[in-house]
């Protein structure tokens, strides 16, 4: 007697848990379905109302692709964000890793008074920022350049990422450095040789952030930028396939979902590291 409601209450659990399992899939892919429905759907069938909205009432089409490579620079734009994006993340990583470390390994109440003042620097709006930003890239000269956003992107992406950083050396125990220079490694040599290992979920959290915000980020990259052969994804997407009250919703939509897939893709390829990562130290 007793046997049986325990295993309803398993299946229960079970079923529960399954529950929540598919309705957070079906959350996070959903807005990947629906570009890819978009991209390849026809005017008509999207504007069509009447119609389910979650299938495809018409043949597939490609004419919205053909949009997007055609009538746009959109593989410029691609390329153009993947060389900003490279720079600034490389920038990011020399900045940021030591300064992390650096705070991580500061004794006194003064390391997370430091660590927090150097966080909130990231809070600061870039509607604020890009008006003395505009005067540094004029005496420059680096106006409608990729470079100007080279320069301005780690202005935010330093601060949030050595903060992320602090958090991530703080949670390796000190006796793992202080073993390997019992054993003859320097300081740098124990930071390269032990550290950086164990914190490569960090780093790699850090090069993900940087770059996804070189993707997506908007006001800077319109204010100094002009050309549209210069133009990230996130500025000539908006600029071009947005006419007016016409949106090219079709070529929109798939214009971002090349453009985020990979992003995904490489997430989902480095989660392991990232959930060990964040629990680091939790267990001795």
């Amino acid at each position: 007697m007793t046997r049986r409601p325990f295993k309803l209450v398993r299946i229960a659990r079970a079923g529960g848990h399954a529950s929540i399992l598919v309705f957070f899939i079906t959350f996070l892919a959903f807005p990947f379905y629906w570009m890819l429905m978009t991209t390849f759907k026809t005017t008509i069938d999207l504007h069509d109302v009447s119609k389910n909205p979650f299938l495809f009432n018409e043949p597939p089409t490609l004419e919205h692709l053909a949009v997007l490579f055609q009538d746009t620079q959109y593989l410029q734009w691609l390329i153009n964000t993947g060389v900003v994006g490279i720079a600034v993340v490389l920038i990011t990583l020399v900045l940021a890793v030591p300064a992390g470390y650096a705070l991580a390994r500061m004794t006194g109440p003064w390391a997370q008074t430091l660590g927090i003042a150097i966080f909130l620097t990231y809070l600061v709006p870039p509607t604020i920022l890009f008006i003395p930003f505009a005067r540094i890239i004029a005496t420059l000269g680096l106006q409608d350049s990729l470079w100007s956003l080279v320069l301005v992107y780690p202005s935010f992406t330093v601060p949030f990422c050595t903060w992320l950083l602090m958090g991530f050396f703080k949670a390796i125990p000190r006796d793992l450095e202080d073993a390997a220079m019992i054993d003859g490694l320097s300081r740098l040599g124990a930071f390269v040789k032990v550290v950086m290992p164990i914190s490569l979920a960090g780093v790699l959290t850090a090069v993900i952030f940087a770059f996804t915000l070189v993707t997506q980020e908007f006001v800077y990259g319109v204010t100094f930028i002009t050309s549209a052969s210069s133009y990230t994804v996130s500025v000539g997407v908006p600029t071009f396939l947005v006419r007016g009250d016409v949106y090219f919703w079709g070529s929109m939509m798939g214009a971002c979902l090349i453009a985020s897939v990979p992003i995904a893709i490489i997430y989902n390829l480095f989660v392991d590291r990232f959930v060990a990562g964040f629990t680091v130290g939790a267990v001795k």
